[in-house]
């Protein structure tokens, strides 16, 4: 019997238990649909987190720290030797421990010749923020302007990747605006006042009792109360939530100089002068980043890339691509017996069937391939089905998800015909697997005791 008669015949003989076939399909489709969807978010997580670096990154942007467990694990903890240049207060990690940069560490930088705009990481802690027409005082974060990454704004202008802001300008988050209850445009302009105190040098007991004998508890308040100092900006612009934050702090910006004033002021006499997190900088023109983070590795530095930062979102989006697949996956195995119940149900109500076909001299190997023909209809069913209606679904939603994560017209779930075409081959795949028991028990019935069965 040729190939081509058998798949016809296999369709017909699904099409006379329509009922059983479609429920059977469309526990596949479950799968498939999940399957497709997972596909169509991660390549899409992909495409618009490439973009987002692209376009709002400097390709050549490069951050150096002298600890690598700051890229691994956030800080080492447990014992460690001490070091002047180590801090206990630079991770977010209980007794963590973290290996700072120096300003000698800074000037080795400026050395090589082969980095530009050397700008180290700065930790600004306000204790304090006020806005023009608002008496209330509130607590925030503030940090400097990065210039090797665009920020997108809600209002107001910021200068093109590579170049700062004024020194007097501040850049307030989305999230301050919203809790300010300011639109973003009417934030534009207003002054912004921050009060940073000193961390000054630890007081000794000698020191106390000294300031006590001379003036009693006022003068030893004074001693040990440390300074402050209000800086004053205005409001350049209004940065936009970006969607790749991935739950991090909003923070206020301010420009690189006038974040190390700040921080010179604050850690003066302390022993935070002059320590760093870590130090950003630009690969100058005609230099690959990635041979100068091989070079910084080998001086005893630790090193990412804009690439290296490519390649951590991407990490991302295919483990919450992966735990979404491993869920149609296990759907996709429980369809699996259904395939195989269906089957062997088919054999046992099609016995005599299957007798006279023998009689009639159709050989075992047609008829094991009749049954995994009808297994393989069944996949393909259940896979078109599945990513026609992910498709669909995906394809009127991706509008309204890309509203929900204020992304503009990038769509989040991208699917690509490769990938469909793809998984509903592989689900044929499978469905002849199951089918193989099923197909293998009606080839090997006996006709004459075949042909008895009612």
């Amino acid at each position: 019997m040729r190939r081509a008669d058998i798949i016809k015949r296999a369709g017909r003989n699904l099409r006379q238990a329509k009922g059983r076939t479609i429920l059977t399909s469309l526990a596949i489709a479950v799968g498939a649909f999940t399957l497709t969807a997972a596909l169509a978010a991660g390549q899409g997580t992909r495409d618009y987190a490439a973009k987002l670096l692209q376009n709002n990154v400097d390709p050549q942007a490069i951050f150096v720290v002298k600890d690598k467990s700051l890229f691994e694990q956030g800080g080492q903890t447990g014992l460690r030797e001490y070091d002047p240049d180590v801090s206990t207060t630079a991770t977010g990690r209980p007794g963590a421990t973290l290996k700072q940069m120096n300003q000698q560490d800074v000037e080795y930088l400026e050395s090589r010749g082969d980095l530009a705009q050397i700008v180290p990481v700065y930790t600004l802690n306000p204790k304090w923020v006020t806005i023009e027409g608002n008496d209330k005082k509130y607590i925030g974060s503030i940090d400097y302007y990065d210039a090797t990454i665009l920020n997108e704004t809600k209002s107001g202008t910021l200068p093109p990747i590579g170049q700062q802001i004024a020194d007097s300008d501040i850049v307030l988050p989305e999230k301050y605006i919203e809790t300010l209850g300011i639109t973003p445009d009417g934030a534009l302009g207003k002054r912004v006042k921050v009060l940073f105190a000193q961390q000054g040098a630890q007081v000794n007991q000698q020191e106390l009792q000294a300031a006590l004998m001379r003036g009693g508890v006022d003068e030893a308040a004074k001693l040990v109360k440390p300074a402050e100092k209000e800086f004053e900006f205005v409001v350049k612009a209004a940065a936009k939530t970006s969607t790749m934050s991935f739950g991090s702090t909003p923070r206020m910006l301010v420009s690189a100089n006038a974040a190390k004033m700040i921080n010179d002021y604050q850690t003066a006499g302390s022993d935070a002068a002059g320590k760093y997190t870590g130090v950003s900088a630009v690969a100058k023109p005609g230099k690959n980043p990635d041979e100068i983070k091989k070079q910084l590795e080998a001086k005893g530095y630790a090193a990412q890339t804009a690439k290296d930062a490519q390649a951590l979102l991407f990490t991302i989006a295919n483990t919450l691509q992966g735990i979404v697949v491993g869920f149609g996956l296990l759907t996709l195995f429980a369809s699996v017996f259904g395939i195989i119940n269906t089957q062997y149900i088919s054999v046992l109500e099609r016995t005599s069937q299957i007798g006279l076909m023998k009689a009639l001299g159709m050989s075992r190997r047609s008829i094991a391939a009749l049954f995994r023909y009808e297994a393989a209809w069944i996949g393909f069913l259940g896979g078109a089905i599945g990513a026609l209606v992910a498709y669909t679904v995906g394809t009127l939603m991706n509008p309204q998800i890309s509203k929900w994560l204020d992304i503009g017209d990038n769509a989040i779930l991208k699917f690509e015909p490769l990938h469909m075409i793809g998984l509903i081959a592989a689900l044929v795949i499978i469905a002849i697997v199951a089918g193989w028991f099923p197909a293998r028990k009606a080839a090997r019935l006996d006709p004459i005791e075949a042909l008895r069965t009612e």
